[in-house]
């Protein structure tokens, strides 16, 4: 069942034209850093900061109708999961994606990652989970940016971080989160390896998660007026319209990463560093159902270094990317602490497949980076 948006909201859309609004003199510094020297500019920053922060249950057969809420299922998967479960408010962690940061821990138990740019032409992600009472190891636990925060809302998410930088730490009043800076939260919530160097040996898992809610008192629950973000169709979304997609890419600078379509699970496997993006904690790489390109306005603040990415908009564009095929889509969020909905071509609501999802934050000035390949060869002849 498609979800047609208000004929007003409609016209919006179909109005405006992307304009792949220009970016100030100071982008094309951030967005130009050569990748060796942009992982010293990263790592100088992260430097800064550290100093600064010193069982399966019985479920009702789910109807073939397209859900959006309903009792019973993860709303960031769109699956059966335990009603007790699926009601409550997941969590997003930040997680470093440099190459000191690596090897990850803990990312293959995230139902949506959503990756993004930052200082230095490098990106983090934010891992969300719903069910995180019981995750094993998560590390490099790293701080946030402030549009992560916005990001981390769209979910109504827990926000988990290890600090922030200087143009989050007043809006994280109104948000709950978990911050490693907090000193009631060391050994609460946040832990060091020492066998690994800082700042990239931070850690969390389920039980020091659950420990920091507590202590702070937040609610669990997702609230009564929360819309969901995701709609899951009830059949198999196949994109007979859309182009061939056996491999794509964000088109980032310094991880370069990629997803191939495997035939055999349905899946977009997750490579980045020129090999496979694994979690150490079980030796998997990372999959996908779907895959979501979201274009976004950015600017630079006045500092040079950090950058503003406008997670709002009244006439976003991008990709949906599933059973090796992509379309063209559309999103819409009118101010930047609501939640997103993606639209299709047509103008209905976006229905996407059942399953894990990884959203690609693209900034607007990087579109010609972004690539869709029919084949492998084809990816591999691009990349010569």
């Amino acid at each position: 069942m498609k979800h047609m948006k208000k004929a007003v909201l409609f016209a919006v859309i179909c109005c405006m034209i992307f304009s792949g609004c220009g970016k100030e003199e100071s982008t094309e510094a951030v967005n130009n850093v050569p990748e060796t020297e942009a992982v010293v500019v990263a790592e100088e920053s992260t430097e800064a900061e550290t100093e600064t922060e010193v069982v399966e249950t019985e479920t009702e057969e789910v109807s073939t109708e397209s859900v959006k809420l309903a009792a019973g299922i993860n709303l960031l998967t769109g699956e059966p999961m335990d009603e007790a479960i699926a009601s409550q408010r997941p969590v997003a962690v930040m997680i470093s994606n440099t190459a000191d940061a690596m090897p990850q821990y803990g990312t293959t138990g995230a139902d949506v990652i959503v990756e993004s740019p930052v200082e230095g032409a490098l990106t983090r992600i934010m891992a969300v989970y719903q069910d995180y009472a019981n995750l094993p190891l998560i590390m490099s636990s790293r701080s946030a940016r402030h549009y992560f925060v916005y990001l981390s809302n769209e979910f109504e998410s827990i926000f988990v971080h290890y600090g922030q930088s200087i143009y989050t730490t007043e809006m994280l009043n109104n948000f709950d989160d978990l911050n490693g800076l907090d000193g009631d939260l060391a050994d609460v919530t946040f832990f060091r390896d020492s066998s690994r160097k800082a700042p990239h040996n931070a850690y969390i898992n389920g039980e020091s998660i659950v420990a920091g809610i507590e202590k702070r008192e937040f609610r669990t629950e997702h609230g009564s007026a929360y819309p969901g973000l995701f709609t899951f169709s009830g059949d198999e979304v196949t994109l007979d319209n859309g182009v061939d997609a056996k491999v794509v890419e964000p088109g980032y600078a310094v991880n370069k990463p990629w997803f191939v379509y495997n035939e055999e699970t349905g899946l977009y496997d997750r490579y980045q560093y020129k090999a496979a993006h694994v979690d150490t904690n079980n030796g998997e790489q990372l999959a996908f159902k779907n895959i979501i390109f979201r274009v976004c306005d950015y600017s630079v603040f006045p500092d040079g270094k950090y950058l503003d990415v406008k997670t709002a908009s009244y006439g976003g564009t991008g990709k949906y990317i599933t059973n090796g095929k992509a379309v063209d889509i559309t999103w819409v969020k009118p101010v930047e602490d609501g939640v997103v909905t993606y639209y299709d071509a047509d103008g209905n609501e976006l229905e996407i497949n059942k399953g894990k999802t990884f959203v690609c934050i693209i900034l607007n000035d990087a579109t010609e980076r972004m690539g869709i390949y029919a084949s492998e060869a084809d990816f591999e002849a691009a990349r010569q």
